[in-house]
């Protein structure tokens, strides 16, 4: 097979879809590797690591997508690459197409086939290859949080750990799943008081048994939240539906109700943002302010920390691409239950049910 790793040319974006390592594997399975170049330089890869390790590179994203069968990439496509998508292809990379109706119709319209990292899931319900990059996303919204609560970027002025004779700051969880434990676990170890909150009674338990007495859960529903919001400093939202928007659990109403200068971090914002103010933004631009309340809703958190990120990824994803390449999309994907549920979009027909009910689609009528 032809394999394709283009440069990310999203915000900002410095992970790539495969590393030298996985060009490695491919090309001693006889498979064809095209990078595009620089497209690993953001990583720490360059474009003679990967020609070392058996890739072809290529000089334009144009040249990578014309030469291949397969395109292997992080972020989901953005509008300057729709019309390189074409019918043949198969692309394997993160989508969350229940957040943007344009590039699910993108993808419809180029009947090309889209495997999803975030919808590839495991008999027991997890999902192992947005496990790793939620994992740095929930670390890095304390990283970031903590920043944003200081006063010259408008925050409360909170140091999260305090010091001795001064509490500490006040850091709130919607989520414990994989990026509310990893957010618990950074913010209880700068010292901060926490409440992870979450609808599922088997994860807050995990949560009481494995964290620090400074971590206390707590069951989620508005009553709670709403009281909750009014003395916490730092409000991560880390909530996950697959394949679906996330559910709204901060409303515009509730801003009123927090204190000026707190932090909301919201890491659902790939698929649409658990907060009602939500909106994209990018590592370029990464804040904005609304009734005195701080958001950092930064769309791909991970592309800021691309050596770690792209390693952590690439980890999980290239098993998969190597199915892909060595037994073809629909073999791999008849053989392995897990894969086949990445399969969002097929010629040109969406075949994963919660994309339509995002947009009130019939799938039927695909």
């Amino acid at each position: 097979m032809k394999i394709g790793v283009p440069k990310e040319i999203k915000n900002n974006e410095n992970r790539v879809g495969m590393t030298p390592a996985g060009v490695f594997e491919l090309t001693k399975n006889k498979h064809t590797v095209y990078v595009q170049k620089d497209a690993g330089f953001g990583s720490g890869f360059s474009d003679l690591d990967y020609i070392n390790a058996g890739a072809i590179v290529l000089e334009t994203i144009t040249d990578v997508y014309t030469s291949s069968d397969m395109i292997v990439k992080v972020k989901e496509p953005i509008e300057e690459e729709y019309p390189l998508i074409q019918s043949h292809h198969v692309v394997f990379t993160y989508f969350h197409f229940a957040s943007s109706e344009p590039l699910t119709k993108a993808m419809l319209k180029s009947e090309a086939v889209c495997i999803a990292y975030e919808t590839v899931e495991d008999k027991d319900g997890t999902l192992p290859l947005l496990t790793p990059m939620s994992e740095v996303a929930g670390r890095m919204a304390i990283q970031q949080g903590a920043k944003y609560l200081e006063k010259p970027i408008k925050g409360r002025g909170v140091l999260l750990g305090g010091v001795p004779g001064v509490p500490p700051g006040r850091v709130l969880v919607l989520g414990a799943g994989i990026v509310g434990i990893q957010a618990a676990k950074m913010a209880a170890g700068l010292g901060a008081h926490v409440t992870v909150m979450d609808i599922n009674m088997k994860q807050l338990r995990y949560v009481n048994d494995v964290m620090p007495s400074h971590v206390v859960t707590e069951f989620s529903s508005e009553y709670n939240i709403r009281r909750r919001i009014k003395d916490h400093d730092l409000i991560i939202g880390g909530v996950l539906v697959r394949g679906a928007k996330a559910p709204k659990l901060i409303t515009r109403d509730m801003l009123k109700d927090m204190r000026p200068g707190t932090v909301l971090v919201d890491v659902a914002v790939d698929q649409g943002g658990c907060m009602e103010t939500t909106r994209a933004t990018t590592h370029e631009d990464p804040t904005f302010i609304i009734d005195d309340v701080v958001h950092y809703c930064v769309a791909n958190m991970p592309g800021a920390v691309p050596y770690t990120s792209t390693l952590a990824l690439t980890n999980v994803t290239l098993p998969y691409v190597l199915r892909l390449a060595n037994q073809g999309w629909e073999t791999a994907c008849k053989n392995d239950e897990t894969l086949a549920k990445g399969l969002n979009i097929v010629k040109g027909k969406i075949v994963y049910e919660e994309i339509a009910e995002a947009f009130n689609w019939s799938v039927d009528a695909m």
